[in-house]
């Protein structure tokens, strides 16, 4: 909880996990791929020849392996098996080396979860695995990196061997005897390859340190080779520089082999070598170097050192809590202060036998209090964990002087890594006892500012690392003291735990907070409300930042306890802060705890902050400006119910209405204070409002800041532009309309916007009068000319503006068109919002259209209901007829977001009885197939949900051509979506049910032409439109028709589809026609031979990808269709398509087309000659083109 890095701006991730997600790691039970694993195992012998099949087996194992990293004691069981199975092909003398290695992996993948620690007691340690293990060694190549693994788990199994009972001199009795090289000793062997692996830059040096540990500690050994082992280890490290990168791992290999040494070795025999160590530290200035392991080992060595120079005992000074019981706390009510005292051992005079303590203890202590300001977590958390322990062995008066060395990180001249480390230390302490009572009255103050502690960097800040650990200083007091010593501070910490929980930026500090606060309720039993405040604040609940500020603190302030420091840090801290989204909060949260405590805000707060709203930082003035407005508007809200507070909101703007405040957060406070009804009509301070306004809109191009001064105008003219007649004044009205219209034709996309979307927040009686003129501008807005075809936004906010407009003056049937929703303008006001449905723009954004065509949909579906629900006659058949039928076809395309958006505004209007909407064509079959029970379970975001209903609209003649138009688009769309799947499948499914109606066939046919010609030459259309009908011809959709010689439909469609490639070069869509053409050599009649030409003529093309497609698929066609060919020459035509190179030269390939045109009897295209006069008579340009004029 306490180790966590600085923080930087990053984002807050979302509150609304679910438990079992964050919990997902902790759910297995036992080891349930056992069987699987000793099959992996026992398949090892005949896959390791196989490069990939090995590459497999190792994967799914790791795989198998990484899921118990969180919970490795699961393993336990199964250990001792799957290590006698892999032990079995290592001492296998028959095993090749490759299984041999791979035997060694496997067991390096299980140490990894399991942890050598306990998975190295298992390794067999018998006499008579030393000389085995040791030749297996002598055979590895250290510098070998595929192997490393090996290495690595051999020397593991070489320190357990270590521990045998034996002198190893009994090993070597007869190496004198023997004739030949001189042996080398045992002890030697197994010390040179100690020193071997020491200096090697892989995992292996890990398990080299952890055998020096094992080794030089032996009797026989430490006798006699660890004072010459400790004299090689110094002299590396003097050598060596931690500067470049041998002298990197060569340092890292040492200050292992010694902390491991120093860890395990009795303190009687590191002694005497201790203080040269240490001095040999010193020398190699490890806290300048930049690398964070041997800063960390440097850190580790310095604690084992200092626990070497001072005798192993436990403080009899140190404190003892009595009572650990969580259910004695939680049953103690009152009788806290009675309960079982704190001792603190025996005597005082008794507290420590008199024994010197070194000097060096001195340095010790320095260095790690050095660091504990170290840059890198674990650097300072290895020097906490030594203050901890080293202080526990000191005597009273010196572990106090520590705590007060300590206590000198916690200034404002420290960075955050002191701060960090401080805590890390202090928490140590307070576990382990050693953080006397007489000490909590100073460090109480130094978790308190440690748990609010935030410093700005440039962009972002740091401290999150800091207030982490606070909480985990809070959670370790918790454990560490008796609730009686801790009574006379619980309401600061109970408050700034609170705080923490709720207020923090960083969810991790909040959960942190959050715990520590439930460890304090259970262990101390003393918190105000503490069960009360852990139901709402609990881990969870505290993960959404939102919910915390808005909701959670509001019911927590509800306890007086808390209510005044949760204001107070909100004031303090947090509308000043960095980040202006925890301003914002912030201030809104101020406006719901105002109910709280309001005579507090009214005489304390907002006098507080009415200085802070004119000053000069930046962050501050914002905060405070906001603040300002919410508590005012949550002090006018309860002075309506109660008549009082009025006085203290109404100086509020006469403070700042002088100063020279930014406009950009001023529109919030002018939209509360008008909210709050200021006296302020007439007063001159309403022209400054609307010129900032007005300058807010022109000239801000953040739509969150225009939004925000649309909300300012509407609660200003609300308040403070209408008469006691309840009416405008006329000048005023002329001059704030004509401005705002006027404005409306700028060049800039986001000035529309803005005074758009201000036209639409305008009260009813600014447009009275004006209706006409806005609603005017306004649809010169939604038009698209080509200076400002790319402003999709600014249509988008007209048509919205339009909406609120129409909500806002109402409905009158007879009555004015400039004042009211009438007879005279309802077409004019649906002629603009169909029209926009029809936006298809495309930028480098992509569909910036779509934006538009969801505005307009949901205007018409707002301007209809209003309609409905007051003159529905002003709705004719004709206007209905085209919203369904276009929002029909909206909900057949292809993006997801538009066609749910579509989908769910025709429900609404279908299935709306308030009254119903008139005129709906063939309401009673869409109720049937879009039935009012699904219409909320509908998912129209998934088309394998929407498509198979909307097909179903293709029967019903009203709504057949639009989406026919729009499954044209899914249905030919570019790539293979689930949309092209499901689309194409509906309308194959609904071909397939209509295949015997002759009428129903013509029908459709006669409706797909009628879409193609309207849209010739439309890309967006006809391209995706001729990848459908290609599909259709090859699903056999138009079968009945193929038995009918010369039939309207293909004979249509063939002259369709010449007029839209005509003088094409857009290659998909030519490729798509190819695959028309052959799609339709399937129909009887004269056609067949126009198709065949077509298609020869294709073969000759320009673009050789052209001549190579046509090859292909008219090949292909011939197979499906040979009936079509003479067999006598089918053989020959298809040879020609296969064997040509269609894409040489168009000259080469002219003869070979000409012959195919012959076999298959089809007109030659003839070469005709164009020419085309240049300026100068005697000069010509001529090119050949080919055409055919007998082909029509």
């Amino acid at each position: 909880m306490a180790v966590g890095e600085t923080d930087g701006a990053g984002a807050e991730e979302s509150g609304s996990r679910e438990a079992d997600v964050i919990f997902r790691g902790n759910i297995l039970e036992s080891f349930t791929e056992s069987q699987e694993v000793r099959a992996l195992l026992g398949n090892l012998r005949t896959v390791y020849g196989d490069p990939v099949a090995q590459e497999v087996i190792v994967e799914k194992f790791i795989v198998i392996m990484d899921k118990y990293q969180e919970q490795p004691h699961l393993l336990d069981r199964h250990l001792e098996w799957m290590m006698n199975m892999l032990l079995d092909i290592i001492r296998d003398s028959g095993s090749p080396p490759v299984l041999f290695h791979l035997a060694f992996k496997f067991l390096y993948i299980i140490t990894k979860v399991r942890g050598y620690k306990l998975f190295l007691r298992l390794f067999p340690h018998e006499v008579t695995d030393l000389q085995p293990v040791l030749d297996m060694i002598a055979d590895q190549n250290p510098k070998d990196c595929e192997t490393w693994e090996t290495r690595y788990m051999l020397l593991l199994w070489l320190s357990m061997i270590c521990l045998i009972p034996f002198d190893l001199a009994r090993f070597d009795g007869n190496i004198l005897s023997e004739e030949g090289p001189a042996r080398m000793p045992t002890m030697d062997r197994i010390l040179e390859i100690a020193k071997c692996y020491l200096v090697v830059s892989d995992k292996a040096r890990d398990a080299a340190a952890v055998l020096v540990s094992k080794f030089i500690v032996r009797p026989d050994v430490r006798q006699k080779r660890m004072a010459d082992f400790l004299d090689w280890t110094l002299s590396m490290l003097s050598k060596s520089s931690f500067q470049s990168m041998e002298g990197t791992v060569v340092m890292n290999g040492m200050l292992q082999a010694l902390a491991q040494l120093f860890k395990h070795g009795k303190r009687e025999d590191c002694l005497p070598y201790a203080a040269t160590v240490l001095e040999c530290l010193d020398n190699c200035k490890l806290s300048e170097s930049n690398q964070m392991v041997l800063r960390k080992l440097g850190m580790k060595l310095v604690q084992r050192l200092g626990l070497t120079f001072v005798k192993p005992k436990v403080a009899k000074w140190r404190y003892q809590r009595g009572c650990r019981s969580l259910s004695a706390n939680l049953q103690a009510q009152s009788s806290v202060m009675q309960s079982q005292k704190t001792t603190v051992a025996a005597n005082e005079d008794e507290d420590d036998e008199e024994y010197d303590i070194p000097g060096e203890i001195e340095n010790v202590v320095e260095q790690l209090l050095v660091g504990l300001k170290d840059k890198d977590t674990i650097v300072r958390w290895s020097a906490a964990k030594g203050i901890g322990r080293i202080t526990g062995r000191l005597p009273k008066e010196l572990a106090d002087d520590v705590v007060g060395s300590l206590l000198d990180c916690f200034s404002f001249q420290e960075t955050d890594n002191a701060w960090h480390g401080g805590c890390l230390a202090l928490a140590e302490l307070g576990r382990r006892g050693l953080l006397l009572p007489s000490r909590i009255s100073d460090v109480v103050p130094v978790i308190l500012k440690a748990l609010t502690y935030d410093e700005k960097r440039g962009s972002c800040s740091v401290g999150s690392n800091v207030r982490d650990a606070a909480c985990y200083l809070s959670w370790a007091f918790a454990r560490a003291y008796d609730p009686s010593e801790l009574i006379p501070f619980i309401n600061q910490i109970s408050s700034a735990l609170v705080i923490a929980a709720v207020f923090d930026r960083d969810v991790n500090c909040r959960r942190a907070a959050s715990a520590a606060f439930q460890e304090n309720v259970g262990r101390q039993g003393t918190f105000p409300h503490g069960i009360d405040i852990l139901t709402a604040a609990d881990y969870f609940a505290v993960g959404n930042r939102v919910n915390c500020y808005l909701s959670i603190s509001v019911y927590i302030a509800g306890f007086p306890e808390y209510t005044q420091p949760m204001i107070d840090h909100l004031v303090n801290m947090k509308i000043n802060h960095w980040d202006s989204v925890i301003r914002e909060l912030s201030t809104k949260a101020l406006h719901n705890l105002t109910p709280r405590a309001p005579e507090y805000m009214a005489n304390v707060v907002l006098p507080r902050l009415l200085p802070l709203s004119v000053g000069i930082d930046l962050h501050t003035r914002h905060g405070a400006i906001l603040a300002c407005a919410e508590i005012t508007h949550a002090l006018c809200k309860l002075a309506e119910e109660n008549n009082r507070y009025k006085l203290a909101a109404n100086c509020i703007f006469y403070y700042l209405s002088g100063c020279q405040i930014y406009f950009l957060t001023v529109c919030t406070l002018i939209e509360k204070l008008s909210l709050s009804k200021m006296p302020f009509k007439g007063d001159p301070i309403i022209v400054i409002f609307t010129k900032i306004i007005f300058h807010d809109m022109k000239f801000t191009i953040l739509p969150l800041f225009q939004d925000s001064a649309v909300s300012a105008l509407s609660a200003l003219c609300n308040e403070y532009y209408i008469n006691e007649n309840g009416e405008a004044d006329p000048a005023l009205q002329d001059e704030l309309v004509a401005q705002y219209i006027s404005e409306l034709q700028s060049t800039e996309q986001m000035v529309r916007c803005g005074f758009s979307l201000a036209l639409g927040a305008l009260p009813r009686f600014l447009l009275k009068g004006r209706l006409q003129q806005v609603l005017e501008g306004l649809r010169k807005v939604t038009l698209i000319t080509p200076r400002d075809v790319s402003f999709a936004e600014s249509r988008r906010d007209a048509l919205i503006a339009i909406a609120e407009i129409c909500q806002t003056v109402g409905v009158k049937g007879e009555g004015s068109q400039e004042e009211f929703i009438c007879k005279d303008n309802v077409a004019q006001i649906y002629a603009t919002l169909l029209n926009c449905v029809t936006d298809y723009t495309t930028d480098s954004r992509g569909d910036v259209g779509g934006w538009v065509r969801e505005a307009a949909m949901t205007s018409l579906m707002k301007v209809t209901l209003l309609l409905v629900q007051n003159e529905a006659e002003l709705i004719n058949a004709n206007i209905c007829k085209q919203i369904m039928c276009w929002l029909a076809q909206q909900s057949a395309e292809k993006i997801d977001k538009f066609r749910a958006h579509a989908g769910s505004v025709f429900l609404t209007l279908l299935h709306f009885d308030s009254p119903p909407v008139p005129h709906i064509p063939h309401r009673e079959e869409l109720e049937r197939i879009f039935p009012r029970s699904e219409a909320e379970t509908l998912n129209w975001n998934a088309a394998s949900e929407a498509f198979p209903r909307i097909t179903q609209l293709l029967g019903l003649p009203a709504y057949q051509y639009y989406v026919l138009l729009g499954l044209s688009v899914s249905v030919g769309g570019l790539t293979e979506t689930t949309v092209r799947k499901y689309s194409a499948q509906s309308l194959f499914d609904y071909m397939k049910k209509i295949q015997n109606d002759s009428s129903a066939m013509e029908g459709f046919c006669e409706t797909l032409l009628k879409v193609f010609e309207d849209n010739l030459h439309n890309d967006r259309v006809s391209v995706p439109l001729l990848t459908m009908l290609d599909q259709m011809l090859a699903n056999g959709c138009f079968d009945i028709f193929t038995m009918q010689g010369n039939h309207p439909f293909p004979v249509k469609l063939l002259h369709l589809c010449k007029e839209e490639i005509k003088r094409s070069k857009d290659i998909r869509k030519l490729r798509s026609s190819i695959g028309v053409f052959c799609g339709l050599i399937q129909f009887q009649g004269d056609m067949r031979e126009k198709v065949l030409f077509q298609l020869l003529l294709l073969l000759c093309h320009p673009f050789p990808v052209i001549r190579k497609t046509t090859a292909s698929q008219v090949y292909e066609m011939l197979i499906t269709y040979s009936e079509i060919v003479d067999p006598a020459i089918i053989d020959e035509v298809m040879a020609i398509l296969s064997d040509s190179n269609w894409e040489a030269e168009v000259a080469e390939l002219r003869e070979k087309r000409n012959h195919l045109c012959d076999l298959l009897k089809v007109p030659k295209p003839q070469l005709v000659t164009k020419v085309r006069y240049s300026s100068a008579p005697e000069l010509l340009g001529r090119s050949i083109v080919m055409i055919n004029c007998s082909s029509n």
